[in-house]
């Protein structure tokens, strides 16, 4: 498949970051190889995303971000804008399941795991696989000792407008809360091994899953689904 071209304003995106980058990279002491580490992914992949070839997305322009010492809104206006209405969305959406305990809360650390193990989350949970785990983020938001974080996949939540979960955004999964329409969910469908991540809505009676994206289909439950948690939190995670 032919890849899609970038936008203009895509474009502009990668010839700010470029030219911030090469003003920049001989006081910092930083390369395209640095870069690639702090972002987790190949030197090739930074070189795209200098040259316009591969789109910048909010998790790659925070880490670049860090790495240059600069705000996202000196190379990409747009997307300086996306991570600010997400966190705006996320401060005032306790209808969705979202809830802050009291001013002055403790932070509880809860495992950042996989897709598939979240899947079989209650048959595997073991003390020993628990300290196999080595990210724990922390979270002041009111969750059971049994909630888990996962890193949010594609862009299937990912929505023009309103509360998004673009790709690379942790959410805390909390087992023990109760799933009621118009919570963020995670939910395992029969045939799959992996858990999927979408918004349990109800219309005429029948339980949906929706995505926020409209470009994805609404999933009808009919028996053959299992609620695994509700999303208690969101955010991104920190890159020391």
């Amino acid at each position: 498949m032919k890849k899609k071209p970038l936008t203009p304003e895509q474009l502009d995106d990668a010839k700010r970051l470029k030219e911030l980058f090469n003003a920049k990279k001989k006081a910092l002491g930083i390369s395209q190889e640095s870069v690639a580490h702090e972002l987790g992914v190949g030197q090739s992949a930074v070189n795209q995303f200098l040259n316009g070839i591969n789109p910048l997305n909010v998790t790659n322009a925070a880490a670049f971000a860090k790495v240059l010492n600069e705000p996202i809104s000196s190379f990409s206006p747009s997307l300086a804008k996306e991570l600010a209405k997400m966190a705006e969305s996320l401060s005032i959406s306790t209808r969705s399941g979202l809830n802050d305990k009291p001013v002055g809360s403790v932070a509880n650390s809860y495992p950042l795991i996989s897709w598939i193990s979240a899947g079989n989350w209650y048959e595997a949970i073991e003390p020993y696989s628990l300290r196999d785990i080595e990210i724990w983020p922390e979270s002041t938001k009111n969750a059971h000792d049994s909630a888990f974080w996962l890193s949010v996949k594609g862009d299937s939540m990912t929505s023009p407008s309103g509360i998004s979960f673009p790709e690379g955004m942790i959410i805390l999964v909390d087992p023990e809360k109760e799933p009621m329409p118009g919570n963020f969910v995670i939910a395992k469908l029969t045939d799959d091994n992996e858990a999927t991540f979408k918004k349990l809505i109800v219309d005429a009676g029948v339980k949906y899953l929706k995505p926020l994206n409209p470009a994805y289909r609404l999933i009808e439950l009919t028996g053959n689904c299992k609620i695994l948690g509700v999303v208690v939190d969101a955010r991104w995670l920190q890159i020391d």
